[in-house]
């Protein structure tokens, strides 16, 4: 179970001060799909971003079961976004460096866990043919199936995906949300998707909609 109490994050000073976030209240259920909806500049982003500890709240908490995560020190943090969130982003976020499998492998490596399930994730994902390809000579389709499988293979309990659809055509954007929605029937992962298409919103469980920093 994931909760939030007056999560509140501000950017900027003086008459450059923005409240991208105000006295968010949430609260999601573990196996949930949940999307988060809004207009661009929303405060949907920062939102996902704090509940993943990518960036730290200014004020408030953010609980994941009994565990503060808002308290966590930088190191405790980092280990628990390693092992707990898998992140899945609009435009991949793939190491151009590094092959598919790579960058699938990396968080395992980062962790020192044996990664046990990467084959059942590249065959359920349909990439176990394109491994060895980087990046740039993989589809956006298959770097994004690239990057779920790279979200998942520490078997962490939430997704937090940001636009995981945004940068795909219509035929791979349903291919990549029916993925995450198999994801959640198959294996109860909990997923927050970040969204502007009501049609993807619809799609899951539940929908939050911020505007104006606000949870309304």
């Amino acid at each position: 179970m994931i909760r939030t109490e007056n999560l509140s994050k501000v950017y900027g000073t003086g008459e450059g001060r923005v409240s991208a976030l105000k006295d968010a209240n949430i609260r999601i259920e573990n196996g949930e799909t949940v999307a988060i909806i809004g207009k661009s500049g929303s405060g949907k982003s920062t939102l996902l971003n704090l509940l993943g500890r990518l960036d730290a709240a200014d004020e408030g908490k953010i609980f994941y079961d009994d565990t503060e995560i808002t308290a966590l020190s930088d190191s405790d943090s980092a280990d628990f976004r390693l092992n707990r969130i898998g992140f899945v982003f609009q435009f991949f976020d793939l190491l151009p460096e590094l092959t598919a499998a790579e960058n699938i492998l990396l968080p395992a490596r980062l962790a020192n866990k044996k990664a046990e399930n990467y084959q059942r994730l590249i065959d359920s994902l349909g990439i176990s043919d394109r491994i060895n390809h980087y990046p740039s000579q993989l589809s956006g389709g298959q770097q994004q199936r690239a990057a779920i499988a790279r979200a998942l293979i520490n078997d962490p309990d939430v997704l937090l995906c940001d636009e995981p659809t945004g940068n795909l055509d219509e035929k791979s954007g349903d291919e990549v949300m029916e993925m995450l929605l198999r994801m959640n029937r198959e294996q109860g992962k909990t997923i927050l998707i970040v969204t502007h298409n009501p049609e993807i919103a619809a799609k899951c469980g539940r929908t939050i909609r911020i505007s104006d920093g606000r949870v309304v």
